[in-house]
């Protein structure tokens, strides 16, 4: 089951980043999190965590969580049982190399998903994350306004908030640093999915 709200009675909401980790907008979002406080879950690509390990590292060190988001971003209902395995595995094993312990959350690319991905899931152990922002678009760099204005109502308990950090994402970051303070201002928490979940 793909979690786009998660059920949870503490006043907590979980920003979660796709597609890197990216050597420029990845830090950039850690120190605003670091700003305000908070946490976040980046679902990292494989094939980006090769290239630039360092910034895992460092999200590690600050308290992050790294998910898994396959190693080459592919849709995965295209594929045979055997390369989803592989999609998986590959980057489950290069997350526990930064981490020490394999990850227990997961976003499909594209939210693209059939019945035999799901029993993979469950069979991995994954919670598997959606998102409840999901007209912002931030991928198609949309315009920080409107990444702000389709992300706000979001800002509420249990929401999972889709964005990414992969590629060019100035416009995301700039949204970012606008929605941090309003999440604040309504007393959220700022966790992980992962302390989401484990406490819905």
């Amino acid at each position: 089951m793909m979690l786009h709200q998660v059920e949870t009675r503490r006043n907590a909401v979980a920003f979660t980043f796709d597609d890197g980790p990216h050597p420029v907008h990845t830090p950039e979002l850690a120190a605003l999190f670091r700003e305000h406080g908070g946490k976040a879950t980046f679902f990292v690509v494989g094939r980006e965590l090769e290239r630039y390990p360092e910034v895992a590292k460092a999200l590690c060190a600050d308290g992050h969580e790294l998910g898994n988001h396959t190693y080459s971003h592919p849709h995965l209902p295209t594929l045979d049982e055997a390369r989803r395995r592989e999609e998986l595995e590959r980057t489950d094993a290069l997350i526990a190399a930064i981490t020490g312990e394999k990850p227990v959350s997961f976003r499909a690319p594209y939210l693209d998903r059939d019945e035999a991905l799901d029993a993979l899931i469950r069979e991995y152990g994954f919670a598997s994350a959606g998102g409840t922002n999901l007209d912002a678009k931030d991928w198609d760099s949309p315009g920080v306004d409107y990444i702000v204005e389709k992300t706000r109502p979001s800002l509420r308990p249990g929401s999972v908030i889709l964005l990414h950090d992969g590629g060019d994402r100035a416009q995301t970051v700039e949204a970012v640093r606008r929605l941090l303070p309003e999440a604040v201002a309504l007393g959220l928490e700022l966790v992980t999915f992962g302390e989401l979940v484990r406490e819905a």
